[in-house]
């Protein structure tokens, strides 16, 4: 799938931090079931390649790695499973690492001039990365001015009471969001979030 494939497939895309261990293919199978089938696992815990693997193999589930900032994490998340891969900011040699494993690709951007180097690049998609402390709403629609045909997913500072408002700009696919898991949670819980999450594209 493209990158731009994947973020229309979603209008949220859960961002997970995944600690300990769980059945990580359930919760997969929740979020696939409640109508979010798009899943980003950071790496931020050791234990995140393993949740990769597990909820790769989740019918439906389309499994990328957060978090990633060099080689060494793309070649580790790619033969995990990983579809796609989001970075916190971009840089030539990850993009032109990630370009030649031909896993899609959302990297982060703040500023005009990170997304003139993402074009650069060849790349026209990006997370709006941390949106609200990047200066929010106000900042990517100044942002989208000059880029007409780049479409973002803005994550960092997304609520489910601000998730709509994001969602409304023409230049924003989808969002993602870190309300939607939290360590220990009940799957009936996760289900409750990820049905409102689904339903803000409606």
């Amino acid at each position: 799938m493209t990158i731009d494939e994947i973020m229309r497939a979603s209008p949220v895309i859960p961002v997970l931090v995944l600690e300990g261990e769980g059945d990580w293919a359930k919760l997969a199978e929740t979020f696939v079931a409640a109508g979010l089938p798009v899943l980003e696992v950071t790496l931020r815990t050791p234990g995140a390649l393993d949740a990769i693997r597990q909820m790769s193999k989740v019918s439906g589930a389309i499994v990328g790695a957060g978090t990633v900032v060099n080689q060494g994490q793309l070649d580790e998340a790619s033969s995990a499973g990983a579809q796609f891969i989001v970075s916190p900011g971009l840089t030539e040699l990850l993009a032109k690492a990630v370009a030649r494993s031909g896993v899609a690709y959302l990297p982060g951007v703040a500023t005009a001039g990170d997304i003139m180097r993402g074009l650069d690049l060849g790349l026209d998609r990006f997370k709006f990365f941390p949106a609200e402390a990047s200066g929010g709403i106000a900042a990517l629609k100044a942002l989208s001015g000059p880029f007409g045909n780049v479409r973002f997913c803005p994550t960092g500072g997304i609520r489910p009471d601000n998730a709509a408002e994001w969602l409304a700009l023409e230049t924003v696919l989808c969002v993602g969001g870190t309300w939607l898991y939290r360590r220990g949670d009940s799957m009936d819980a996760v289900t409750e979030r990820a049905r409102a999450a689904a339903a803000l594209r409606d």
